[in-house]
């Protein structure tokens, strides 16, 4: 009587912490055959088949995201080859188009500038995509934090920009500074007469003050988030003519500069709106090349320990099921 009470109290302190077969092992050394068997049929009908769904469920639910990340892994590696692709194209573009537009850029930098108070308008140059880390972000926080401290110190600041993502950054809040928006730019080639048209529409707002704001090209790994001041006609018709003079004697105008004064100074804004977009795309593939290989790596490490938990979780099943076998063999 007293084995058997034994054998009772041994079973039920194991089979909670789920062990039958360790309970199955003391009622045989205590009491027999006989009450190994029931121990068996009492304790291991209740918790083998709530372990083995268990382990079922894990194993099927890590399995599926074992096989998500898996997939995901080939689509960042994918992109990153495209990115390396396109970044190609886009660099020799952007190589062939600097010659012709920094000549412009210099030409004007030549002219005197002045801080007078007016209206400042800042043009972000941002991206329609996004997976491609800080690009539009630090776009957007540049023409955020220049129009705050313009606004701080009395001026009005307007805002006009290209680009899905710069846009919807700063549109809930500033809204009401924009003027004239460009969007999905990039789903044709960009090329001069877009910049062109662009130009159109900065001229034709007549902009006091006029800052451009954009990513400057480094290298593969680096870019520079820059707001360029650019001179603007307004600016040019409040200029002293000597100094006006001055500054462009060293050049040859056929016929005169005050006859085609209006028309190169579109030209001026179309090339710095092509320079500065040119060099926001080579930015934009290089950091999309970054973010997509340390995406990869990322699924590549997340793979191996969902594999290690997958590879732990299994066998522990294949564990449980050897203790089945051997304790149903023992209780024979």
């Amino acid at each position: 009587l007293a084995a058997h009470r034994l054998g009772r109290l041994v079973s039920g302190v194991c089979a909670a912490h789920g062990a039958s077969a360790q309970a199955a092992m003391f009622a045989r050394r205590f009491a027999g055959p006989a009450l190994a068997r029931r121990v068996l049929v009492a304790d291991g009908a209740a918790a083998f088949p709530d372990v083995q769904s268990r382990h079922a469920a894990s194993l099927k639910t890590l399995k599926a995201r074992m096989r998500s990340v898996e997939n995901m892994k080939k689509i960042t590696k994918a992109m990153k080859m495209v990115a390396a692709a396109k970044l190609k194209h886009d660099e020799k573009r952007m190589q062939m188009a600097m010659p012709f537009v920094r000549p412009v850029q210099d030409l004007f930098e030549r002219l005197p500038r002045e801080d007078k108070p007016g209206t400042v308008t800042f043009f972000g140059i941002s991206s329609d995509k996004g997976l491609c880390g800080g690009i539009n972000s630090s776009v957007a926080k540049m023409s955020r934090n220049s129009m705050n401290e313009e606004e701080a110190k009395g001026h009005m600041a307007k805002f006009m920009g290209i680009g899905a993502k710069g846009i919807a950054a700063l549109k809930r809040v500033y809204g009401d500074r924009f003027t004239h928006t460009f969007e999905e730019c990039g789903k044709v080639p960009w090329n001069f007469a877009t910049a062109s048209i662009v130009a159109e529409q900065i001229s034709a707002s007549k902009p006091a003050k006029l800052f451009v704001c954009s990513n400057k090209f480094k290298s593969l790994v680096a870019y520079e988030t820059t707001a360029a001041r650019t001179v603007t006609q307004q600016e040019v018709s409040q200029m002293d003519k000597a100094e006006f003079s001055k500054a462009m004697d060293v050049y040859s105008f056929e016929p005169s500069i005050y006859e085609v004064w209006d028309d190169l100074h579109e030209f001026y804004y179309a090339s710095v709106i092509h320079g500065a977009f040119l060099e926001g795309v080579v930015s934009e593939q290089s950091a999309r090349m970054g973010a997509m290989e340390n995406a990869t790596k990322n699924a590549s490490e997340m793979l191996e320990k969902i594999s290690l938990v997958y590879n732990r979780a299994r066998q522990a099943k294949i564990t449980t099921e050897l203790c089945e076998i051997i304790s149903g063999a023992s209780a024979v």
